[in-house]
């Protein structure tokens, strides 16, 4: 079975419906008796039951709420705005341009988690800027692939809900594991570039300066002080004297008003309104509310759970399954009924570190905030009006995707929400900004009305943060339906941008449930037939340590990517080393992160390398496939230097979720 599977995938044939006919196959032969007539056989009961399941697994609901999300994004042509704004803050460094393509990658794969479409956009976007400025070819294509693999790694991620229904292993804690390897992993990345820019100059020659110079209106350059040209002073004092602009022009050429230089003071303070707020959440989560007496293990968000397996056939025809999330009982199902599904908060178990503040805190925390406030602090006294131009821009293009994904990350892992509700968040906040991008004045006056309607029906509940939240939701309901549809039947472009997105986050749903659907009918027959536990028993004849067992686990993972997919590795081979993580007593949430890094191998190792001809196809034609596989194998050597860290040093995967969680 396992060789078929691997030369049917190898020829082309849709690997869903493979493991479907492979299963159905294999399966008839193991239930076939002489006696019963052939539709009698109870491989065509086992299809249904596996079907049924998928249907009625709640995990994997959020798949096409965040890829739609991800598609919409795509649409509104978001991405443009933000590469210049944040090429323009990274100007002055090395390899600037290739800098900025990673950043804006991985920024962008967080917010829309699908490989195809970043490495295709910021194909389109950056790779002939940087061919143009003289680049090597190598540096330009390799980090447009690496960097758009980012996006299936870092939270929310596809990946890694689709290992959790297969492991039956928690959303919430799988994000929580993967949010440090993957930033460590573009760190990695960063160094990289920098390094190799550092000491060969020539493939990242410095742009010119016409390259980066930004336009200063009139009136800012009134504002601006002494030698270094200091914004801030004059700004400050602009906002109390509006005479200081008498016949200034602003950007439009026209005399400047006063909203406009209070617009540009409210710019300024954004840095210092994120960094107070970043600090000031983060305290109050350790400190105040983390610290605080819990009133019982339930009270907090342990996991999302996997719907329960469906009845078993028989008592002597049960499969024994692959993943935990099929071999784990339901003792609260019924033989007459569907299966029952799990509720999303389960009780913790083991010691916890939950509810505690973490040592050296206070340290860490009042050292990184002085860190921060000097780092602004000489930003600021450097600040000039070109600069606040750039903020200004990264304001309007960075920030509002910034703060979507950072509330759909913070709702899901301070356990307000589950996976699902925060999916469908940032599903409605994706339509709000796609709307805002193209009908703002629109979009501000129905979010007014929305919030005031919002906050006013919770007025009789009562509770300020209730009252701010369901202002929040309603004016972005409002802001976002109400002119979307009143839009929709004059602008074609609209609608098409819709449509396609509809579409698209169909067909790739789509993909994955049938590849649920295929997984679970060909592991339940394969184990049926004996194979798991054949294979469970020639691993444990090998005597190996842990450790043994995650290298060979990891190599053979990281073989496989270079013919699979991602999405085979993980509900075909996967569900073979979980059941044996208990006998090892590895953590499932440390395996599964350390795939999720391994597999960005099957994006950027040839013959397969979606990534690679994901980018060709929108490449100039001097540019060649094996130049593209060049530039991509170094950074496959670097997945595999961030796996060794992960190996020497697992709380960089663990700390994050057993503070949260617990253990």
């Amino acid at each position: 079975m396992l060789a078929l599977i691997v030369i049917a995938i190898m020829m082309g044939f849709p690997t869903a419906f493979t493991l479907m006919g492979l299963g159905m196959i294999f399966g008839y032969i193991a239930f076939w008796t002489p006696v019963q007539h052939w539709y009698d056989n109870n491989i065509f009961d086992l299809i249904v039951q596996r079907t049924y399941g998928v249907m009625t697994n709640d995990t994997l609901l959020s798949i096409p709420l965040f890829v739609f999300m991800g598609y919409i994004m795509e649409r509104a042509a978001l991405v443009d705005a933000m590469f210049h704004s944040v090429q323009l803050a990274f100007r002055r460094i090395p390899a600037s341009l290739a800098v900025t393509t990673l950043l804006v990658c991985a920024f962008w794969g967080i917010a829309s988690g699908i490989v195809g479409a970043v490495v295709v956009l910021m194909g389109v976007i950056a790779l002939r800027p940087m061919l143009r400025a003289g680049y090597d070819v190598k540096l330009a294509s390799g980090v447009i692939t690496a960097g758009g693999t980012l996006g299936i790694l870092i939270p929310p991620s596809v990946m890694l809900i689709v290992y959790a229904a297969v492991a039956g292993q928690s959303i919430v804690k799988l994000y929580a594991a993967a949010m440090l390897p993957g930033f460590f992993l573009t760190f990695l990345y960063l160094v990289y570039i920098l390094g190799w820019a550092l000491i060969n100059p020539k493939i990242a020659p410095k742009l010119p300066p016409d390259q980066y110079r930004i336009e200063v209106p009139d009136y800012l350059r009134r504002l601006e002080r002494g030698p270094s040209r200091r914004i801030l002073p004059g700004l400050v004092a602009a906002s109390f004297r509006p005479a200081l602009l008498n016949g200034a022009t602003g950007r439009d050429g026209k005399p400047v008003r006063y909203g406009a230089v209070l617009r540009d003071a409210m710019g300024a303070l954004v840095p210092v309104i994120l960094a107070a707020t970043t600090f000031g959440a983060a305290y109050w989560y350790v400190v105040i509310y983390n610290a605080a007496p819990q009133p019982g293990p339930a009270s907090r968000p342990a996991a999302v759970a996997i719907a329960a397996t469906p009845a078993p056939l028989a008592a002597d025809d049960k499969p024994q399954e692959l993943g935990s999330a099929e071999s784990a009982p339901n003792p609260t199902a019924s033989d007459d009924g569907p299966p029952e599904e799990m509720t999303s908060l389960g009780e913790l178990s083991g010691p916890s570190k939950a509810g505690q503040v973490p040592e050296h805190f206070f340290q860490w925390f009042w050292a990184l905030a002085a860190l921060s406030a000097a780092i602004l602090g000489l930003y600021y006294w450097r600040m000039d009006g070109e600069q606040l131009e750039i903020l200004n821009k990264l304001v309007a293009s960075v920030v509002p995707l910034g703060v979507l994904t950072f509330v759909v990350l913070a709702v899901i892992l301070f356990g307000i929400t589950t996976a699902t509700e925060s999916a469908a968040i940032g599903a409605l906040g994706a339509l709000y900004l796609a709307v805002m991008a193209r009908y703002p004045r629109q979009v501000w006056s129905w979010t007014l009305v929305g919030g005031l309607i919002g906050g006013g029906l919770a007025t009789r509940q009562g509770g300020f943060v209730t009252i701010l939240v369901s202002a929040f939701i309603g004016g972005t309901f409002f802001g976002t339906v109400v002119p979307g549809l009143w839009n929709l039947r004059t602008s074609r472009e609209l609608r098409e941008n819709v449509k396609q997105a509809i579409f698209l986050t169909a067909k790739t749903t789509a993909m994955v449930c049938w590849l649920f659907v295929g997984s679970g009918l060909f592991s339940a027959v394969f184990a049926l037939h004996g194979g798991q536990s054949l294979i469970e028993r020639w691993v444990l004849s090998m005597n190996l340590s842990p450790l043994g067992f995650l290298v060979i686990a990891q190599l053979i993972i990281f073989l496989l990517g270079w013919p699979l997919e991602w999405t085979e590795i993980i509900v075909i081979f996967c569900p073979i080393f979980i059941p044996l993580l208990s006998h090892f007593h590895i953590d499932p949430i440390l395996f599964g992160t350390m795939v999720a890094v391994n597999l960005q191998a099957a994006f950027l190792s040839p013959p397969v390398a979606m990534s690679a001809f994901y980018l060709k196809g929108v490449a100039p034609k001097h540019v060649t496939l094996n130049q593209i596989f060049a530039g991509m194998m170094p950074y496959m050597l670097i997945v595999l230097l961030c796996l060794v860290f992960m190996y020497i040093w697992p709380g960089m995967t663990l700390w994050l979720p057993e503070f949260l969680y617990g253990s």
